[in-house]
């Protein structure tokens, strides 16, 4: 390792102060576990990382996507370690950010846990630091949580605009950010510009390019990008293997389906797309095609959509806004719902062996715009799984009405998201 280079690189972030929104996300700080918070990138886990610092006692940041930290591996690490300590302090609380560009990461980790020496806070953007592999490494070590970019919530916070639902000028004033949220999503180097298309584009760029082609060293660049493409022009959809491939054959490009499968799985592991089970009393049924194609960020869809298609993204922010939920309740599972008889079911939030809630979402703002078969969904879900709470999001439309003795609650999205 070059010493005088990690050197450069603790002067500049000993120094290195810059103003920091506080997050969301609560993590226990001081903890016997390896804490790991994963989520894609320019999401805020480097500022989250620099947030955590200021609260924690003689911490050492390490930036593994920094080009002065980038030659290193594993057995590196104790000697960086041992050269912050003859300059600085000895470290309490080792910081360690995209952890997964050192290799052999979790050999490390694991031993510097196992020494109860240090508290661990780690981050990735890769899935991949969930896997079958790493888990057997750090079987019982770790805690993980998932930061994405900002929520509703953060957003209208950063924006500096009071809730006050009294006021019908602040309602308008609410629902005005959350369509310009929805439009554009919540990255925030996005949030904080005037020019956020451009922004939004290049991102879209990294994701094909570094996270996916560069990062597993794909060859067949065509699909790639087709399959880029595809995924984010679907968000909030139904999508299958069997799909895909008679989409790609049409176009005359030979292959396999386990290479589209390949690929797809590839993608999710850039935590920049989600796949969604459809629900299922088998758990092995679960895990087969097709399933729902969601974006971490509702602005990257904006680079190649041709329009609003505003129901497809309130259910886009509505699924992050679920997973979120599950840094809190761990317990929290969802899935989509579809029965041979073409009954569909946005969400189904699964607690345990419980399931609390059918969650359908409908862009409108009356209750005789509904599309009546939501609501058969609903019932016929209600029935089939012992009684949850039945609820629409809509855009506009509050109430909650009795139908064939069965209670509905209608909530307009801007309510949902905040949580009043």
């Amino acid at each position: 390792m070059n010493a005088k280079n990690i050197m450069d690189f603790f002067e500049e972030y000993n120094n290195f102060n810059p103003e920091i929104i506080e997050r969301e996300l609560k993590i226990e700080i001081n903890s016997n576990f390896i804490t790991t918070i994963i989520g894609p990138r320019r999401s805020g886990k480097t500022y989250y990382l620099l947030y955590l610092r200021k609260l924690l006692r003689d911490p050492l940041y390490l930036n593994f996507e920094d080009s002065r930290l980038i030659d290193i591996d594993y057995k590196d690490l104790r000697n960086v370690i041992r050269l912050f300590k003859e300059n600085y302090y000895e470290p309490h609380t080792l910081l360690l950010d995209e952890i997964q560009n050192l290799k052999g990461w979790e050999i490390i980790i694991r031993e510097l846990h196992d020494l109860k020496k240090y508290n661990i806070i780690i981050t990735g953007s890769s899935s991949k630091l969930l896997s079958k592999e790493v888990a057997t490494q750090l079987r019982g070590r770790t805690i993980t949580y998932l930061l994405l970019p900002f929520s509703f919530r953060e957003y209208i916070k950063i924006k500096n605009i009071e809730i006050n639902l009294r006021s019908l000028e602040n309602i308008s004033d609410i629902k005005k950010l959350l369509k310009e949220y929805l439009e554009y999503g919540g990255f925030p180097d996005v949030t904080f510009s005037d020019n956020k298309t451009k922004i939004l584009k290049e991102y879209s760029d990294l994701i094909l390019f570094r996270d996916f082609i560069e990062r597993y060293k794909i060859k067949n660049l065509e699909l790639a990008r087709f399959l880029h493409n595809f995924l984010l022009s679907n968000f909030s959809e139904e999508i299958s293997i069997n799909s895909i491939y008679n989409k790609i054959k049409s176009m005359n490009i030979m292959l396999s389906k386990n290479t589209i499968y390949n690929y797809i799985t590839k993608m999710e592991d850039t935590i920049y797309f989600f796949l969604l089970d459809k629900y299922s009393n088998k758990i092995h049924i679960r895990k087969t095609w097709p399933k729902k194609i969601y974006i971490c960020d509702t602005g990257l869809s904006k680079t190649i959509r041709f329009s609003e298609d505003i129901g497809k993204l309130m259910e886009n922010i509505i699924y992050l806004e679920l997973l979120r939920k599950t840094n809190i309740n761990p317990l929290l599972e969802i899935y989509y719902f579809k029965d041979y008889q073409q009954h569909e079911i946005d969400f189904l939030v699964k607690e345990g062996n419980n399931i609390k809630q059918l969650i359908q979402v409908s862009y409108i703002n009356n209750y005789d715009e509904i599309d009546k078969r939501e609501i058969r969904s609903l019932l016929k879900g209600y029935n089939l799984f012992n009684k949850p709470e039945l609820l629409i999001i809509t855009w506009d439309y509050e109430d909650n009405k009795i139908i064939d003795n069965i209670n509905i609650k209608f909530i307009p999205l801007y309510k949902w998201l905040l949580n009043i």
